[in-house]
């Protein structure tokens, strides 16, 4: 008779998909400047056609000028407890993944004074003094993050149930002359993590963070808008894309197999791999790297599932969401079994690159 361990094991997800749809369309009236702050020659049109070639993205979501990120995560708290079915007064934690706050239409200044999970907790009518609420900055890696600090929480004894949300607004802090503003999108992801007694592994398994700054911290950051004569001195995120994209193809898979190694799994028994909508030509090369480093041939069809192409890039929302809609479902031909192996992993400012290896349930 096998002996019996506690796992930290996702019970309900949810998530929140802002209702305005910006297709590609929307930008064709921009003016877009290069860093330099000299007004970029080509037509608009071919800009964009560009940009959607390179990344994947055909639309992507903004929220209502009446809500702001602690909304949206609120929303998708609701939706994750709802189909956890728990509680919410016996949640020992809740741990809010974002970067940039409470972010108002008519004020971009980042709020961050309560913080987002304090609010989030406070409107959702939690009583429970030790339900310890707090925030995690952490770039486009925080939702992942947050669910490794989860799993020690739960492992530790320390916990019994997490709610790890992930919510960002980048529609308002990106730069409207800035290319790259494209690629930004806003919403919000949760879920919640229970400790389960379980007889075969199941649940987190193995997991892995990196963070790389003495050269790479840089790589994403916050500037005034590429248009000289803007008007104001609000700071927007800017990224070096060309870097970032070499650090991303180069890091993140030699991560993925050295957490998949110590895991003691092989590539084969990886059912899908969760990973941060941030650009599909990207993403699809770093699985492709991954499968090299093992000497494999391309990947298999339908082992990465992907919505950028209709929800853009919302930072620490995209896998939650991500994992949310293929859970119920909803994404195409995408499905998840019990035993099944997945793997989750992000990179973002920092640079930061993480990743973890879970397993459905069994029992």
């Amino acid at each position: 008779m096998q002996e019996k361990r506690v796992s930290a094991v996702i019970t309900g997800s949810g998530r929140y998909i802002p209702e305005r749809v910006v297709s590609n369309d929307d930008f064709l009236g921009a003016e877009f400047y290069s860093e330099s702050g000299v007004p970029i020659q080509k037509e608009t049109a071919e800009v964009v056609k560009t940009l959607q070639k390179i990344t994947g993205i055909k639309e992507r979501r903004y929220l209502a000028d009446d809500q702001v990120t602690s909304d949206m995560g609120y929303l998708a708290a609701e939706a994750a407890l709802a189909d956890a079915g728990i509680d919410r007064e016996s949640l020992d934690y809740v741990i809010v993944a974002h970067n940039f706050g409470d972010i108002r239409k008519d004020n971009i200044r980042v709020d961050m004074c309560p913080t987002l999970a304090a609010r989030i907790k406070h409107t959702l009518g939690i009583e429970n003094p030790y339900t310890v609420a707090y925030d995690l900055p952490f770039g486009c890696p925080g939702w992942v993050q947050g669910i490794i600090q989860a799993d020690y929480f739960i492992k530790s004894g320390d916990a019994k149930a997490v709610l790890v949300i992930g919510a960002e607004t980048l529609s308002r802090i990106s730069d409207p002359h800035d290319v790259d503003s494209m690629i930004f999108s806003d919403g919000a992801g949760a879920v919640v993590l229970e400790a389960r007694t379980t007889e075969q592994p199941s649940g987190i398994l193995k997991h892995l963070t990196r963070s790389d700054t003495l050269h790479h911290a840089h790589l994403l950051e916050m500037q005034v808008s590429y248009r000289p004569d803007f008007g104001s001195d609000a700071l927007f995120l800017k990224m070096k894309g060309r870097k970032l994209y070499e650090y991303a193809v180069k890091t993140v898979p030699q991560a993925l197999k050295e957490c998949l190694d110590r895991s003691g799994l092989g590539l084969s028994q990886i059912k899908k791999v969760f990973i941060h909508q941030a650009n599909e030509k990207m993403d699809q090369n770093i699985l492709d790297r991954l499968f090299q480093l093992y000497g494999d041939q391309a990947p298999p069809e339908g082992l990465m599932p992907m919505s950028i192409s209709f929800l853009g890039n919302n930072s620490v929302a995209t896998i939650p969401v991500l994992y949310d809609l293929v859970a119920k479902g909803e994404l195409g031909d995408h499905r998840l079994s019990a035993g099944d192996y997945l793997m989750f992993a992000s990179v973002g400012a920092g640079m930061n690159t993480n990743v973890f290896i879970y397993r459905i349930p069994l029992d």
